[in-house]
């Protein structure tokens, strides 16, 4: 066997196709077996465009003249399958005479496992941008049930501890016949109503440094001084209080519904913990809760209640009268007073 009949069956072997050009008009002079598989019709003497039609023939020249190569890719079809190869030209001498020897490549597979890449890659993306943004929202539900400090908690180590917390203020509020309101009203009405008061309610929390615990149908409970204690808890809750009972007498005189709320405000001890295990929620219990649920009882429509000792806390910044006596959620007797909410004294 002769050595260009042994080259030939190894370009065969590992699916290289080789012709040669004849350099003036680029026409086939020569190709192996393995160029005539691929382009079945193909005759000596075409031209390299009637084999490749996107092959800018003047561009092969001036990359041959230029760069002494030309290397470019190319697309066809061989039996309903679509082939890719990688091509290289360059320039040689057939004795006297100048010829191009024409390399192809089958990079076909190549092609197909870039293309599996990429698209993988961009399943990859989708998905973890998927996964980022239900994080997202798996955050901004668990912010909603609970402070960011123990959200933060329960983010690194999967638990929350309880913890006791000292001189933090409660608002206790609720709506004076609720259930006549509820009864009165379409259900979308009712929860599209509420839905705008407790954000008012949570938005004026905020500016007064209030954390939002939770609501149970008309019950809405907020506290000031936890969980980062605060030397004004007992101003920041009032002030809120105050607040509340203005947006609810301003919305009320643009509104069909009218929203008449009962305060109660106390200060004390609180135990803060996520409570239960699948379907858990942020909750506080204590004394200064079940006071301020109890002193709220002592409210008329529009009113805020809460003790002499609690009022004593914030000073001249809300003035009070005297609202009787009452009773702590413990039993013990306790003068009262009422806010007055009709004051510029907020924010001084």
């Amino acid at each position: 066997m002769s050595i260009e009949a042994i080259n030939e069956q190894l370009l065969r072997a590992i699916g290289v196709g080789v012709a040669l050009l004849d350099l003036s008009d680029l026409k086939f002079r020569f190709f192996n077996d393995t160029f005539k598989e691929w382009f079945s019709e193909i005759e000596l003497g075409q031209q390299l465009g009637d084999v490749f039609p996107d092959i800018d023939a003047a561009g092969v020249r001036r990359a041959l003249d230029e760069a002494g190569q030309f290397t470019g890719e190319a697309s066809f079809r061989v039996r309903r399958r679509t082939m890719t190869i990688a091509m290289t030209v360059n320039p040689a001498l057939d004795g006297k005479e100048r010829v191009a020897v024409l390399v192809c490549q089958n990079i076909s597979r190549i092609k197909e496992l870039e293309s599996m890449i990429d698209s993988y890659s961009m399943m990859v993306e989708r998905n973890t941008r998927e996964i980022k943004r239900e994080k997202e929202q798996v955050e901004k539900l668990l912010l909603n049930m609970m402070p960011r400090s123990v959200y933060e908690e329960y983010k690194t180590f999967g638990v929350v501890t309880p913890r006791t917390y000292d001189h933090v203020a409660v608002l206790c509020l609720d709506f004076a016949d609720f259930s006549g309101t509820v009864a009165r009203q379409d259900p979308g009405v009712i929860v599209s109503e509420l839905n705008d008061i407790y954000t008012a309610f949570d938005r004026i929390g905020d500016q007064f440094g209030c954390e939002r615990i939770k609501t149970v149908g008309d019950l809405y409970i907020t506290v000031a001084g936890m969980p980062d204690p605060s030397e004004r808890s007992v101003q920041s809750i009032s002030d809120a209080a105050v607040r509340f009972i203005r947006y609810l007498e301003q919305r009320n005189r643009s509104h069909p519904i009218d929203w008449n709320c009962r305060i109660g405000l106390a200060s004390g001890s609180v135990i803060g913990s996520v409570v239960g295990v699948q379907k858990y929620i942020y909750d506080v219990f204590g004394p200064a809760v079940a006071d301020a649920m109890r002193l709220r009882e002592h409210a008329g429509l529009m009113e805020i209640v809460a003790s002499e000792d609690f009022a004593a806390r914030f000073g001249d910044d809300h003035p009070t009268v005297s609202a009787g006596e009452g009773r702590t959620a413990d039993g013990k007797s306790v003068r009262l007073v009422r806010l007055l909410a009709d004051t510029d004294a907020v924010g001084r």
